[in-house]
């Protein structure tokens, strides 16, 4: 069995690679050439080739057949088109973007995707909502226009070694900087959902192994939990031994939080993946918390060129000058405020509902079961 992975050297690429080689097939990855890396086994043939142009791939491949093709990378709705009767089976990977409100969270009423978000959910429909997600969206339907049995994937936002956009270095330099404290917006408690490298490569393999389960459907893939940003920020600091004060901020002012944020709103962004795991039985092969702390560690023995390409895509100044000056100026304004005084002496509390620290005592002194 012959298999042609377009892209390969991305943060999944590898694992996907040596996972179809555990399966027998012989690959061939299609990518520039730009980004080699020793992660791919030597066995593997290396064609390379623009993703973009379609002649270019054309000329690279001539008559060449495969069967089995998953594109990660390039112009997927003409690979699509390009590979049609030349290949076996058709995977292709997208993104989360193509649902409506999760890139223009504004455009929902009230804003926010519904939580969590499912395959059916309403994909952008015009440009002017947003571009780019209109794209992903119109790309998803080209791909099965071309290739009816197809297994479109839809990826969150990758983390794990060799990312080209590591939002964990946010953390990550400020820790080794030594920063005594981080600003987090409303409290660094909103969800966004992301996928370790290795578990979203599991999730392609999946569907490579179960093709009459796979073939003509969709599925979301992602993490099957979602920490809070704080979480996040936690996990790593204790896992570098680092202590440091986490500065809740209100997002309006939370300027230095935006990066870390990566939309315009706090709200979150949270994907069902009951269908992958119904259906192809998708289980996380690492856990979150394990998969931030690798490429944490990873980041801190790899470090990005400060001003690079990675802290330009991450567009982080990392101006702790600037934080310190409105850390500072934030604590003035909270002192300032004055403790209001209740009407009859009763202060709002956490409701009778509520039997955890500081709430409702218990109503007898032994328990009785």
């Amino acid at each position: 069995m012959k298999a042609l992975l377009i892209g390969g050297t991305g943060p999944t690429g590898p694992h996907v690679v040596r996972g179809l080689l555990a399966r027998g097939f012989v690959v061939t990855i299609l990518h520039s050439g730009r980004h080699e890396t020793p992660e791919i086994p030597p066995e593997v043939e290396h064609v390379h080739a623009d993703a973009y142009d379609v002649e270019a791939i054309g000329t690279a491949l001539g008559r060449r057949n495969f069967d089995l093709c998953i594109s990660t990378y390039g112009r997927l709705r003409r690979n699509a088109e390009f590979f049609a009767g030349r290949v076996g089976r058709f995977l292709s990977v997208g993104g989360f973007p193509a649902y409506r409100g999760y890139m223009n969270a504004g455009i929902l009423d009230p804003p926010g995707l519904p939580v969590p978000t499912r395959e059916d959910a309403p994909l952008v429909q015009r440009p002017e909502e947003d571009e780019k997600g209109f794209r992903i969206a119109r790309t998803e339907e080209a791909v099965f226009d071309a290739q009816p049995e197809a297994t479109h994937l839809r990826y969150p936002w990758v983390y794990g070694p060799r990312q080209p956009a590591p939002r964990e270095w946010i953390i990550v330099r400020r820790i080794l900087d030594r920063r005594p404290h981080i600003i987090l917006a409303d409290g660094g408690l909103t969800l966004s959902h992301f996928g370790y490298a290795e578990n979203l490569a599991h999730a392609v393999l999946l569907a490579v192994d179960q093709p009459e389960r796979a073939a003509g459907q969709i599925f979301n893939c992602g993490d099957q939990t979602v920490p809070t940003l704080r979480q996040v920020v936690e996990t790593i600091a204790d896992a570098m031994g680092h202590r440091w004060e986490i500065i809740p901020m209100p997002w309006e002012i939370a300027g230095p939080a935006k990066p870390l944020v990566g939309q315009p709103w706090t709200t979150h962004r949270v994907i069902s993946l009951t269908k992958i795991e119904s259906v192809l039985g998708y289980r996380d092969v690492v856990a979150p918390a394990d998969g931030l702390i690798r490429t944490a560690r990873w980041l801190a023995e790899n470090r990005p060129e400060p001003g690079g390409p990675e802290e330009r895509v991450l567009e982080d100044p990392f101006d702790y000058d600037a934080e310190d000056r409105l850390i500072s100026g934030y604590r003035k304004a909270l002192a300032s405020v004055p403790e209001p005084i209740w009407s009859e002496g009763r202060s709002p509390g956490w409701g009778m509902a509520y039997s955890g620290p500081g709430g409702r005592g218990r109503s007898r002194t032994t328990f009785e079961p």
